[in-house]
C-alpha cells in the first residue's frame, strides 16, 4: 500500500497538462496497476491476524467478518470506488476525478510506523519521512499555484507563472520546477517571491504562510526529537561526562589525570564500547534481557573454568550479574594483597601480571582469559585468604567483565548442588597451586564438636520433657484445690445470707422493749449492722472474681 499512495499522492492533484498529453498511456497504466495494489491490500487486511485477549486470532471468519464491520473497510472500499467514469463528463485529462485514492492515507501512516519500528535505524528514518511529507506539502501547493496561473491568466503580472507562449517556459519540466522552487519559497521563507497583486494571489499566499508556520514547527520539533534521542544515545557512551568534567575543572584536578578521564571516555566513544548494557535493557521483560543476555555473553562465562559443566539455568542467571568494565593503559585492575570482591574475564585486550616494582612481567592475560575466580568462593584452608596473589595491570585498553561475589552468593543460594560443585572444583585448582591448607583434622574435630553439640540439645530436651510434665501434674493439682476452696467459700457467703435477717428480726425486738430513749444505742447497732452487710458484699465480689478468673 506504499507505493501507490505515494504515487496518487503525487500525481492525483497534477495540473500539468503535459504529462496528460505525453504520457497517457504510462500515467493511465500506473493508475490501474495502483487499483489493482489497492484491491489486493484489502485482500491481505482480511487476512491478517489480530490480538484477542493476548492471542493471535487467525481463523479465517473471524478476520473477514471483523475487517467487512469496521470502518476501515468502508474507507478502503470508498477508497476504490470506480469514479474514473466521470472521465466521460470532464475529460480524460482531468486527474482530480481520483481524488477518492486519497482517502487510504490512514494506511500510509500505519506503514511509515511499522517501517520505524522495524529499522535499526529510527532517527535517519524520521528524518526521511519527514522530507518525504515536506516534499509532497510542496508538491501539492507547486500544483495549485500553477493552477491559479493558469486561471489567472499566465504572464499576468510578475507574481503568476511567465506566459507559456514564451518558449524558454514552455516545457513541461521547466513549468514544474519553477512552480516547485517558488512554493518552497514560501514555505520555507527564505527568499524573495514576487508581491500579490490580486485578491486571489493574496488569499494564496497568506494560507501558504500560515501553513509554513506549521511546517517550520514540525521541522523544529522533528529535528529537536531526533537530536535528543542522538543525545541519549551518546549518554550511553558518554555517562555524565560532562559532569565529570566540571566536576574535576572544579577541584582543580592535575592535567594529567584529566586527560586520562578524556581520553577514557574517548575510548568509549570511537569504539562504541557500552558500559550500562543494564540500563539500556531494563525496560524490556526479565526473560528478553535472560535471552539477550545469554546470547552475548554466555560464551564468555563457559570459558571460566570452575563454571564448566554447570547447569544451564546458573550460566543464565549469572550472566545478568555480568557488568562490563574497561581499564585505560597502566591502570591496575587488581594489586597483590588487595581483598577480592570480584573475578573478571577478559572480553578484549592484554593485561599483564606484573611484580611490586611495576617492570617486570611474570606473564600476558589476553582475550579469554579469566582471574580471581577463587576468591569469590570463600574456601575453607586458602592460604591466601581471599587476597589477591599477583599485581594484575592493562597493557593497553582492555574490556572485561566482573563478576562480584554478593552476586554469585545470591545466585548459588538457588542452586546448592552447583554450590558444592564450585566449592569442589575450587579446591582442586587450589591443591593444583599448593595455595590449600591440609584440613583434614579440622573437619574432624568439627565433626565431633557438632556430634556433642547434637548430644547436649538431646540432653536438654529430655530434662525440659520432664520439667514440663512436673508442672503439668502441679497445674491440674492446684487447679482442683482451689476449685474446692470456691465451693468452701460459696457456702460460708450462703450462710451469712442466712444469718442476716435473723439478727435483723432479734434487734427489732429489743428497740421495742428499750423505747426511744436509748437511741444511741439503736443507731450504734444499725451502724453495726450496715457493716456485717458491706463485708458481706466484699466477700461475694472476691467470690465472684476468683470463680470468673478460673
Amino acid at each position: 500500500a506504499f507505493i501507490p499512495m505515494v504515487y496518487n499522492c503525487g500525481i492525483v492533484l497534477t495540473c500539468f497538462r503535459s504529462i496528460d498529453v505525453n504520457y497517457l498511456a504510462v500515467w493511465l497504466t500506473l493508475d490501474y496497476l495502483c487499483d489493482l495494489m489497492y484491491v489486493a491490500d484489502m485482500i491481505v487486511r482480511v487476512c491478517t491476524g489480530y490480538l484477542e485477549q493476548g492471542i493471535l486470532v487467525k481463523d479465517r471468519a473471524q478476520l473477514k467478518k471483523r475487517y467487512l464491520r469496521s470502518s476501515r473497510f468502508l474507507w478502503d472500499l470508498a477508497a476504490v470506488l470506480p469514479t474514473d467514469l466521470l472521465y466521460i463528463v470532464f475529460g480524460i485529462h482531468t486527474p482530480m476525478v481520483r481524488i477518492n485514492r486519497i482517502l487510504r492515507t490512514p494506511r500510509l501512516s500505519e506503514a511509515l510506523d511499522r517501517m520505524e519500528t522495524r529499522t535499526s535505524y529510527p532517527n535517519t528514518f524520521r528524518i526521511s519521512k519527514l522530507m518525504l511529507y515536506i516534499f509532497v506539502l510542496i508538491h501539492w501547493n507547486a500544483c495549485f499555484y500553477f493552477a491559479l496561473s493558469s486561471y489567472i491568466g499566465f504572464g499576468a503580472d510578475r507574481w503568476v507563472y511567465p506566459n507559456i507562449t514564451n518558449p524558454v517556459f514552455a516545457s513541461m519540466r521547466r513549468q514544474y520546477f519553477y512552480c516547485f522552487w517558488f512554493s518552497a519559497q514560501i514555505f520555507t521563507t527564505v527568499g524573495d517571491t514576487p508581491l500579490p497583486d490580486r485578491e486571489e494571489e493574496y488569499l494564496f499566499m497568506i494560507a501558504d504562510l500560515l501553513i509554513a508556520v506549521l511546517v517550520f514547527a514540525s521541522i523544529v520539533g522533528n529535528v529537536g526529537n531526533v537530536i535528543t534521542s542522538l543525545r541519549d544515545r551518546d549518554n550511553v557512551f558518554f555517562p555524565n561526562h560532562e559532569l565529570v568534567k566540571a566536576y574535576l575543572r572544579s577541584h582543580h584536578i592535575s592535567k594529567e589525570l584529566r586527560k586520562r578521564v578524556s581520553d577514557w571516555y574517548q575510548h568509549l566513544h570511537i569504539n562504541k564500547k557500552i558500559t550500562r548494557e543494564n540500563e539500556i535493557l531494563q525496560q524490556l521483560p526479565v526473560q528478553l534481557q535472560t535471552e539477550i543476555a545469554v546470547s552475548v555473553h554466555l560464551s564468555t562465562l563457559s570459558k571460566v573454568t570452575i563454571f564448566q559443566n554447570c547447569e544451564t539455568s546458573l550460566l543464565e542467571e549469572l550472566v545478568l550479574k555480568l557488568t562490563p568494565q574497561v581499564y585505560s593503559p597502566g591502570e591496575y585492575v587488581c594489586k597483590k594483597g588487595d581483598v577480592g570482591h570480584e573475578m573478571y574475564i577478559i572480553k578484549e585486550g592484554k593485561l599483564a601480571v606484573v611484580a611490586d616494582d611495576g617492570v617486570t612481567q611474570f606473564d600476558v592475560l589476553s582475550e579469554g582469559n579469566f582471574f580471581g575466580e577463587i576468591s569469590i568462593l570463600n574456601i575453607k584452608g586458602n592460604k591466601s585468604g581471599n587476597r589477591r596473589t599477583a599485581n594484575i595491570r592493562s597493557i593497553g585498553h582492555s574490556d572485561l567483565f566482573s563478576l562480584s561475589k554478593e552476586d554469585l552468593t545470591d545466585v548459588l543460594s538457588e542452586f546448592p548442588a552447583a554450590k558444592r560443585h564450585l566449592e569442589e572444583k575450587g579446591r582442586q585448582i587450589l591443591t593444583k597451586m599448593g595455595m590449600l591448607e591440609d584440613t583434614g583434622e579440622g573437619e574432624a574435630g568439627e565433626a565431633e564438636k557438632v556430634e556433642t553439640k547434637l548430644t547436649r540439645l538431646e540432653s536438654n530436651l529430655d530434662a525440659l520433657q520432664t520439667k514440663l510434665a512436673r508442672l503439668m501434674v502441679e497445674l491440674e493439682s492446684s487447679n482442683s484445690k482451689m476449685l474446692t476452696r470456691v465451693e468452701q467459700l460459696e457456702v460460708e457467703v450462703q450462710a451469712l445470707e442466712n444469718q442476716l435477717p435473723e439478727n435483723e428480726g432479734v434487734e427489732g425486738e429489743g428497740e421495742d422493749e428499750r423505747g426511744e430513749g436509748v437511741g444511741q444505742e439503736v443507731e450504734w447497732e444499725r451502724e453495726e449492722a450496715e457493716g456485717e452487710e458491706e463485708t458481706v458484699d466484699v466477700k461475694k465480689q472476691r467470690i465472684k472474681y476468683v470463680v470468673s478468673y478460673w
